[in-house]
């Protein structure tokens, strides 16, 4: 036996999937079948990945009287007209057995139209002759044609409930049970029933899949979700009734998981002994020493400052306050560099020098369209502007025919 088809699990060998269809001479679809209906019992591994077979399972199957052709029997599925042909009636009398529920089917598929094509089980309608013989000859009961009449299709609806029943055996815990019912329902009757959105979405990652099924194409994925959903009143009634009452069971087991949860329960686990205490000598905060700020935090404060900031700093911290006591609070961090800042400033216009003429006014300067405006009349000037000189000593001087006096003024304070 290869390695890769046989592992060891607690002393027995797990067979692969496809080797124990090999062993068990049947088809892919048979041995999913098989799987499906219990015939071949499969263990999930604990590691993840698709469930394997036990080798003893294997042997035992091998072992029963009539192998393999009596197992292959037992999964062997038929469409209509073969199945007309096993009970020796005609296809239209069995498609009218089959929409009135005396024949449930097993599986379908879809052919090349996209219809919906239907299997049933040879054993089961061999069982349903030998049990029910007046429905292959003769008129059909009332309770047949009043339900064919109404235009009623029971094969949905069995199928349904067949798939749901099974599923509901293969496993044990009670959200996944929840979440097999709850696969019967529209969104819509789901979320009336369950309104915790956090419930409903741990639906989807509890919900059992076929062990060993292939992925189906988008049209039969599709059509499979369709079919799934019940469409009677009593039906629909049935289902919110059983996902209620198992609902109720899973909630008493455990809580449905909510963000989070992993993360809390985590840390929980991680149980260490707190950290002593470790005293931290810190400076007292009187002595003046440990209050000096480096020079070099406050250069890269300075150059990043806002000049509202400074502009507002200015203003408040124009007088030099007094050093702080033993016993003050000392500044903080953002006070004294503003004080620092002004400092500075100050500093530097004390430092730079200025120019012989310098004046505290200035004559405003133009903007583009005062170049024309302010120009003084042809043959005009206008001389220096001294406070004293014109107008008063107000410091502006006007046009007028003072202007030679004004220049004449202004040239011998230059000769000087």
């Amino acid at each position: 036996m290869p390695v890769t088809d046989a592992v060891g699990t607690d002393g027995a060998h797990m067979v692969a999937a496809s080797r124990a269809a090999a062993d068990l001479v049947l088809k892919r679809g048979e041995f999913e079948l098989a799987v499906h209906l219990g015939i071949v019992r499969v263990e999930a591994r604990r590691s993840g990945g698709r469930p394997r077979v036990r080798q003893e399972e294997i042997d035992r199957l091998r072992s029963e009287s009539g192998f393999p052709g009596a197992l292959r029997e037992r999964v062997r599925t038929v469409g209509t007209a073969e199945g007309a042909r096993l009970l020796g009636i005609s296809p239209v009398r069995f498609t009218r057995l089959a929409r009135a529920g005396c024949v449930t089917p097993i599986a379908f598929y879809l052919n090349r139209y996209r219809a919906v094509v239907w299997l049933y089980l040879a054993q089961e309608l061999g069982e349903l002759a030998a049990r029910s013989p007046e429905l292959l000859l003769g008129r059909s009961p009332v309770w047949m044609r009043d339900r064919l009449d109404s235009g009623r299709d029971c094969r949905p609806r069995n199928w349904r409930s067949r798939r749901i029943e099974r599923l509901l055996s293969l496993t044990e815990d009670p959200w996944a049970r929840a979440a097999v019912v709850a696969e019967a329902l529209d969104p819509a009757q789901l979320a009336e029933v369950v309104d915790d959105p956090y419930e409903r979405a741990y639906f989807a990652r509890v919900r059992p899949e076929p062990v060993f099924g292939r992925r189906a194409s988008t049209a039969t994925q599709d059509t499979m979700g369709r079919l799934m959903l019940a469409d009677e009143p009593d039906e629909i009634l049935w289902r919110r009734v059983n996902l209620i009452m198992e609902l109720d069971g899973a909630r008493e087991v455990r809580q449905a998981p909510r963000p989070g949860d992993e993360q809390r329960a985590d840390l929980e686990a991680f149980d260490r002994p707190p950290m002593a205490a470790v005293p931290i000598d810190r400076p007292d905060p009187g002595d003046p020493a440990e209050r000096a700020e480096p020079a070099e935090r406050v250069d890269v404060t300075e150059r990043v400052e806002p000049a509202e900031r400074v502009g507002v700093a200015e203003q408040v911290d124009a007088a030099e306050p007094a050093q702080p006591t033993a016993g003050a609070t000392p500044l903080g961090l953002l006070a004294r560099l503003r004080l620092r800042r002004v400092r500075g400033e100050r500093r530097r216009q004390e430092r730079a020098p200025r120019p012989a003429g310098h004046s505290a006014e200035r004559r405003p300067r133009g903007g583009h369209g005062s170049r024309g405006r302010n120009r003084p009349p042809a043959g005009q000037r206008v001389g220096p502007r001294r406070e004293g000189v014109a107008d008063g000593g107000q410091g502006v001087a006007k046009w007028g025919p003072g202007w030679q006096s004004l220049r004449n003024v202004d040239q011998g304070s230059n000769h000087r």
